[in-house]
């Protein structure tokens, strides 16, 4: 489950007691010559950063970050995302925990953005809530699902925003990128154009392109006022009980045969899951169906 981070802003009270350091030998001088006098206090009082006084009161997706490495990195994509008016930051597993002091110094006025960000221990629980769910690589994983250009998927995306749907974008980690067990859980990858001699990229720079995209994307709906259906989409937590109930019955069933391929078969079930665009009620018919034919098993029924 996420739970709301706090970090006190100790950069401010740093450079508040600078600055009354750097005016006390003044302060003892004038103390000899005069009679004691109340500070004024307001003079040092720290401007708060336009980023840190309000949230964006815009429907968008939540950028969340996969087990990141780096703090200054965390930072760095929280800058990235304000640029484009993007506060939703999730963050899955942080390698060095939460908060992260490096975080915080390199996020440059978007402070807020790590204040308010959702912390979860696992990919599964940082998306559970999401009715769509983007993974971004530059890699080719041979699973089968749509690849999208960040053009197109934030096009997508500003439609299912537009219409209810709760969206998610998923950045991996630093040095390898994100695991095909987080993958399997998108609905659709995000493929950067990148030089394939030199595909990596840094992951402030992907959410830096990501968000540029939504922004385009943003304007343009806004202009059109594109009105869509709104549809009670499954949740990710949903699909996901659905993924466990098929597994769990078809592995009593020993479809999972042979066993050194049953990873791969569990994965290709996810991944046939994630592709689908279910409904609620969809889930709780599917559901239902399998739940029908264990029972026509078991009275054994011709």
């Amino acid at each position: 489950m996420g739970h709301w981070s706090d970090p006190i802003g100790l950069s401010a009270l740093v450079l508040t007691g600078k600055a009354w350091l750097d005016q006390f030998p003044r302060v003892v001088a004038g103390a000899k010559m005069s009679a004691y006098q109340e500070p004024d206090f307001e003079r040092f009082t720290m401007p708060v950063p336009k980023a840190q006084q309000s949230a964006s009161p815009h429907p968008q997706p939540s950028f969340v970050l996969i087990r990141p490495q780096m703090g200054e990195n965390i930072g760095a994509s929280a800058r990235a995302m304000w640029n484009f008016g993007l506060d939703r930051m999730r963050i899955a597993a942080p390698r060095d925990g939460w908060p992260n002091p490096n975080a915080v110094a390199m996020a440059s006025g978007a402070g807020r953005l790590l204040d308010e960000a959702l912390v979860y221990d696992s990919t599964a629980d940082a998306v559970a809530d999401c009715t769509y769910v983007f993974a971004t690589t530059a890699r080719p994983r041979g699973l089968t699902k749509p690849v999208m250009s960040p053009e197109a998927a934030m096009e997508l995306a500003a439609q299912k925003v537009a219409a209810g749907e709760k969206v998610a974008v998923m950045f991996g980690p630093e040095r390898a990128g994100m695991e095909n067990d987080d993958i399997a859980r998108a609905n659709a990858i995000i493929s950067v154009p990148v030089n394939p001699d030199f595909a990596s990229l840094n992951l402030a720079q992907c959410v830096l392109l990501v968000g540029y995209e939504w922004q385009r994307q943003v304007a343009q709906i806004e202009h059109s006022r594109v009105e869509m259906i709104k549809t009670d989409w499954a949740e990710q937590i949903e699909i996901e009980k659905l993924t466990e109930h098929y597994e769990d019955r078809l592995d009593q069933a020993g479809f999972f045969y042979p066993e050194q391929k049953a990873d791969g078969m569990k994965q290709n079930l996810r991944n046939l899951w994630s592709r689908m665009p279910l409904t609620k009620a969809d889930v709780q018919t599917l559901h239902g169906v399998l739940r029908q034919m264990v029972r026509w098993k078991e009275r054994g029924d011709e």
